[in-house]
This record gives structure tokens, C-alpha cells and sequence, in this order.
């Protein structure tokens, strides 16, 4: 099994060997990397290591054997999407003094997290932040799922991909 799991941009597809699967990207469409900022809905195109996961206690859970570094969402959790934070593009604890984005949203989108490596060594900012692999809202139309620039798809895809995934694994988005 490779150790790339492949987005295609156009095709809007997610591929892993020989699994298939639709996905969304932002809602802003794909961009180079070094022209990503954030708040401009862009997915950024490169290939980002997949660091860890994060998943909703009662909502999701990592399946027998989860070789990926992963830890539940607590309803503190937050990621700093202020470019002016010196914490901008990390995890932080709610409520905080800068924007932040709610790890446990009250819609699916979070219930499974990939944490892509995109602008985390170190993070500069404006450059992006928080750009993730999870889940789409199932609830609404598939034209009305794009992200904000993360990669998204269906859960059980995602519960079907999570099985595959071993450290050193990367997302290439292209």
C-alpha cells in the first residue's frame, strides 16, 4: 500500500491503491501553497504529512489497532486561526483570548479530524490555519459541502480510510 493518499482537485476525488472515493475541497477552489491565506477558502495544494487525529468522544472512535498518533476532543479544544496569536495554527484551549476555531462543532464536520502538517513548521502567519482532513456535512446538498480549504468526505469513507492509516502517511493535494 502506498504511503500517499492522493486528492485530485478536478476530479474532486480521494484516492488510496486502488480505493476511490468523492471529497470536497474550499470553497475558494485550490491554490499554490505560497499563496494561501487565511480566511480565503483555499485548499492549498502540496503534500502535507498527516500528524495525528482527533476524534469526538460518542461520535467517533479510532478502530482496533489505529496506528496514527490520535486523542479525543474535549469541549475546550480550540485551534488558533488569528494571525496576530503567537499560538496562530495550534491547538488551544476555549475560551481564548484570540479567534479560535471549536473542535467540537454541533455538526458532524469534527467528529474525525486528520491534522494536516500545512504551515506548522513553524506556522507563519496568515498563512493558513487549520487545515484539516474530516468529514463533510452529509446533511447538506453535495454542491453546498465545500470546506473553508480543508479536504472532506463522507464518514463512513473516512471510517473506511481510517483502518489504512499508518504513521508516515501523507495527504497530496493536486
Amino acid at each position: 500500500m502506498s504511503d500517499t493518499i492522493r486528492v485530485d482537485v478536478e476530479a474532486l476525488t480521494v484516492t488510496l491503491g486502488d480505493w476511490r472515493v468523492p471529497c470536497v475541497i474550499g470553497r475558494g477552489g485550490a491554490c499554490a501553497a505560497d499563496a494561501k491565506h487565511e480566511g480565503d477558502g483555499c485548499t492549498p495544494l502540496g503534500r502535507w504529512p498527516i500528524r495525528a487525529a482527533l476524534l469526538r468522544p460518542g461520535r467517533a472512535a479510532p478502530p482496533a489497532g489505529f496506528a496514527l498518533p490520535w486523542r479525543w476532543t474535549s469541549p475546550g479544544d480550540g485551534w488558533s486561526d488569528d494571525p496576530a496569536d503567537p499560538a496562530y495554527n495550534r491547538p488551544v484551549r476555549l475560551p481564548h483570548g484570540f479567534s479560535a476555531e471549536t473542535l467540537q462543532r454541533d455538526d458532524m464536520l469534527y467528529d474525525v479530524i486528520l491534522v494536516l502538517g500545512h504551515n506548522d513548521e513553524p506556522p507563519v502567519a496568515g498563512n493558513g490555519s487549520a487545515i484539516f482532513f474530516h468529514l463533510w456535512n452529509e446533511a447538506k446538498p453535495v454542491p453546498e459541502r465545500s470546506t473553508e480549504g480543508c479536504v472532506a468526505i463522507a464518514r463512513a469513507d473516512m471510517e473506511a480510510l481510517l483502518v489504512k492509516l499508518v504513521p508516515g502517511m501523507v495527504l497530496e493535494i493536486g
